[in-house]
């Protein structure tokens, strides 16, 4: 298999395997459980899932494709540019999605999705779940979208704008399973402004940190506020 056969193939096997944990894995498991409601046991379950699937690409890059799963080394920072990073991307990423959430809602007045409004009683007071999974988040869909696809995607068509472009939109998409289109446009909103920053100073481990930030901040309001009375989350 030539070069960008090997590279592209991992791309859409990295989607699909993605694509279908977001889609199945919690019929899959309630199949095999007996269990028919949403639980924190299975969610749990179904944020290990996405562990493998990180486990399998990094074995495909290795075994298949000969190279590191992040193609990109990482570049070193003083630990004061690391948490100014951090910060900096927080919130632009918080006021910004905030902006689109509420510009959406003018636009389609649609609601705040049932997904969100069910997961938010399986996280209320389980901190556990809560680290565990912005902390899947972080580093599964960081290193995937951005360490792995990103670079690969700038190498095959020689195009940076493309590398961010599409590893933002497919981040996009892998969130409409909340089945809003504010789950969409947020996510390819982040996905956009973490892309750029890992154009333009290749370190990881900031968007990771950034990830895990964004997500438990989310998860920590949803624990304490009532999501179904807000118009805009």
């Amino acid at each position: 298999m030539s070069f960008n056969g090997k590279y592209s193939l991992g791309i859409l096997l990295t989607f699909v395997l993605l694509a279908l944990v977001m889609l199945y894995v919690f019929p899959f498991l309630s199949l095999i459980t007996g269990v028919k409601t949403m639980t924190a046991g299975l969610f749990l379950n179904s944020r290990i899932v996405i562990w493998i699937v990180l486990l399998l690409i990094f074995l495909y890059s290795k075994l298949i494709e000969k190279s590191p799963i992040t193609i990109w080394k990482d570049k070193e920072y003083p630990i004061s540019f690391y948490i100014g990073a951090v910060l900096c991307m927080y919130f632009i990423c918080a006021i910004g999605g905030a902006l689109l959430n509420g510009l959406i809602f003018l636009i389609t007045h649609e609601k705040m999705s049932d997904k969100l409004i069910q997961l938010q009683s399986i996280f209320k007071n389980n901190y556990f779940l809560i680290i565990f999974t912005c902390l899947t988040a972080g580093v599964v869909e960081e290193v995937l979208m951005r360490g792995y696809i990103q670079p690969i995607i700038e190498k095959i068509y020689n195009s940076p704008v493309l590398g961010v472009i599409i590893s933002a939109i497919l981040f996009g998409i892998l969130h409409s399973t909340y089945g809003t289109i504010g789950q969409v446009v947020g996510p390819l909103f982040i996905g956009v402004v973490f892309a750029v920053f890992y154009k333009l100073y290749s370190n990881i481990k900031i968007i990771i940190m950034c990830h895990f930030l964004f997500d438990f901040v989310s998860l920590m309001i949803m624990n304490f506020i009532d999501i179904k009375h807000l118009s805009a989350f």
